[in-house]
C-alpha cells in the first residue's frame, strides 16, 4: 500500500517512538497532528504492550514471524503431516522471542492461539482416519484491537471438510480479541501460496488484508 510522503517532523516522531522504551510520545498539538498522519498511513500502530504507547511499522518489519517448519513445503506431499512442526512448538518459539516481562501475558493466549494437543484418531474399519490440517502462525501486526504481546497477530491454516468429500482450506488471522480476516481457497497449494504472500506482507493491519482476498469477520 503506498504511503504519503513524510514530513521531517514525522520522521522525527518515528525515531522518537522507536527510542522510547514504552513507545510514548509528548502530548503536544504538533506531536498529535504528526501521530494522526502516521496512524492514518499505517506507519504507526497502537502498541499491544504499553497503554498509550505506539510502535512503528518499520520496527515491526524487523521482528521474526513464526509458522510451522515444513508448512510451506507441504503442498508437495499433502497427505503427510508427520514432518509438520507441532503448534505448541511454534508457540514456544514465539514466547521465547519475547522480552521476559511479556512472556507470562503471552502464555495467557496459548490455548486460544495454539489450542490443545491433537490426539490422533484410531483406525476405523482398518483404515487410518485422516486428521485435518490445523497449523498456526504468528506474524507482526495489529487489528482493530491490539495484537498479542510483542505486537503479533495469531492465525491458522485449516483444512475444512466438505460434504462433497473435497476439502477446502481456510486461512484466518486474528488480533488479541475476536476481530478476524478470513480467506478460503479450494486447494492446499493455493492456500500455501496465499499464506506465503501473507507472511511476506507483514507487518500489517488486518484491514489491509482485503488486498490479498481476505474478508473481515
Amino acid at each position: 500500500m503506498p504511503h504519503a510522503p513524510l514530513t521531517p517532523f514525522d520522521h522525527t516522531l518515528l525515531d522518537l517512538i522507536e527510542h522510547s522504551p514504552t513507545g510514548s510520545v509528548p502530548r503536544t498539538p504538533t506531536h498529535g497532528e504528526s501521530l494522526t498522519r502516521l496512524l492514518a498511513t499505517l506507519q504507526v500502530f497502537h502498541s499491544s504492550d504499553y497503554k498509550d504507547g505506539f510502535v512503528t511499522a518499520r520496527s515491526l518489519a524487523r521482528q521474526p514471524l513464526f509458522l510451522a517448519a515444513g508448512l510451506l513445503e507441504l503442498a508437495a506431499h499433502p497427505g503427510d503431516l508427520s514432518q509438520l512442526e507441532a503448534n505448541a512448538a511454534v508457540f514456544d518459539r514465539y514466547v521465547g522471542s519475547l522480552a521476559p516481562a511479556q512472556r507470562t501475558r503471552a502464555e495467557g493466549f496459548r490455548l486460544a492461539a495454539a489450542g490443545r494437543p491433537v490426539h490422533h484418531r484410531p483406525k476405523a474399519g482398518g483404515e487410518l482416519v485422516h486428521d485435518p490440517l490445523h497449523s498456526i502462525f504468528l506474524v507482526p501486526g495489529v487489528g482493530p484491537q491490539p495484537g498479542l504481546p510483542g505486537n503479533y497477530l495469531r492465525g491458522s491454516l485449516d483444512e475444512v471438510p466438505a460434504a462433497s468429500g473435497q476439502p477446502r482450506y481456510r486461512i484466518q488471522v486474528m488480533d488479541a480479541d475476536t476481530d478476524a480476516a478470513v480467506c478460503e481457497l479450494p486447494t492446499l497449494a493455493e492456500a500455501i501460496a496465499r499464506l506465503r504472500d501473507l507472511t511476506e506482507s507483514a507487518p500489517f493491519h488486518l484491514s489491509e488484508l482485503e488486498a490479498l482476498g481476505f474478508e473481515s469477520r
